[in-house]
């Protein structure tokens, strides 16, 4: 869900070609047309393509890898949204109508005060998303002789037998910590729009959404990526609508990197960019292959490879196609074919597709090894 333009200086604050899921492209306006043309160094384009690269394997690995112990988490609280296959099915048509529906927002009212609103709210949004992305490396740098204390957030209603509990959130000193970093990132995002800032809120949004979202099966996947595949082609080649939307929304939907960060270091302002559901959308279809291979109980990581390896292929392909033609390219179009097509080719040869197309997410907890019986002697030690 991106398209891949070639182009001209932006303001660190831009926002993607989609808007939704922006892609891999070089920062344009392509608006009016009137804006003086960069012209990349080659370096300058293989750092910033590069660093996409691996900005968005990143959270679809470690992502995924979270995502195994997420879906065996016994607490309530932890527990990952299941997306089922009417879900799937209306996902493109709920993404579309949210498309058009920005597109006459920004049309009829002030695109100053809707950006500020929305500013707010992934200011709030991406401060969560940060701290829950920080909390494992917190647990593992956080100092061993620095008192870790308990806190509880608790909002009632009522009062007696009558009393209900409207908020029960339990932290201690760790999570204090990382909300902390997290809103001081939230508001040097808020203030300057700097592109790092952009990038961390963008990577936190990532990798939650890989851990969190699950497919409930293969054919679920298979629907989604099937649907927004063709709702990406539709609002890139069809309207542009998509691109319209996306030059007046402002928000931390995107991963970007300069292209001339060697000439002007963090200054730099002419972005290639990476929509979060081109990562996102492919990333929860690869965690999903990771728990099948969880599921059968194997060493190997057989189809987790594949797809990543197959993920790799796409946006490199995209990345070749919008360089070679000059145009916008809508990813999509890429990672779906390669993300579905090689770990399906995999399971042919195997003889495992059968399995594949029958595991429920449900069936990851079989994966865990039962436990041991107890023998004579260790119950009569008891």
């Amino acid at each position: 869900m991106a398209d891949v333009e070639q182009g001209a200086a932006l303001p660190s604050g831009v926002p993607p070609p989609d808007v939704l899921n922006a892609s891999a492209a070089n920062g344009t306006d392509a608006a009016n047309g009137t804006a003086t043309r960069f012209v990349s160094t080659p370096e300058g384009t293989a750092l910033a393509y590069g660093s996409l690269v691996l900005m968005a394997l990143l959270p679809i690995f470690f992502g995924a890898l979270r995502s195994v112990s997420c879906a065996k988490s016994k607490n309530s609280s932890d527990m990952p949204e299941t997306i089922t296959s009417r879900d799937a099915a209306r996902f493109p048509i709920i993404a579309s109508c949210t498309l058009f529906g920005l597109y006459l927002f920004f049309k009829i009212f002030s695109q100053e005060y809707i950006n500020l609103l929305l500013s707010m709210y992934f200011f709030v949004l991406g401060i969560l998303a940060l701290s829950h992305t920080m909390s494992p490396l917190m647990n593992r740098a956080f100092p061993t002789n620095l008192p870790n204390r308990q806190y509880q957030l608790l909002f009632t209603q009522g009062s007696g037998e009558a009393k209900e509990e409207i908020v029960n959130y339990e932290f201690d000193t760790k999570d204090l910590v990382c909300l902390c970093i997290s809103t001081v990132v939230g508001i040097w995002y808020v203030l300057k729009k700097h592109w790092v800032a952009n990038n961390l809120f963008g990577l936190a949004f990532a990798l939650n959404g890989v851990e969190l979202l699950h497919l409930n099966n293969v054919s679920t996947g298979c629907i989604l990526l099937g649907g927004l595949f063709i709702y990406d082609v539709f609002w890139v080649f069809g309207t542009n609508v998509m691109v319209t939307v996306a030059k007046s929304f402002e928000a931390p939907i995107k991963l970007v990197f300069p292209q001339d960060l060697l000439e002007k270091g963090l200054e730099a302002n002419n972005f290639a960019m990476l929509g979060l559901g081109d990562i996102v959308i492919p990333g929860i279809f690869i965690a999903l292959l990771l728990r099948f291979d969880v599921s059968l109980r194997k060493d190997s990581r057989t189809y987790f490879y594949t797809s990543f390896l197959a993920y790799i292929f796409g946006l490199g392909l995209t990345i070749f196609v919008m360089h070679t033609f000059k145009h916008a390219q809508p990813a999509l179009l890429y990672l779906v074919p390669a993300c579905i097509g090689f770990p399906v080719v995999v399971a042919l040869v195997k003889g495992e597709l059968t399995d594949m197309f029958r595991y429920e997410e449900s069936s990851l907890s079989e994966a865990e090894p039962a436990p041991k019986e107890e023998t004579g002697l260790e119950k009569k030690e008891k």
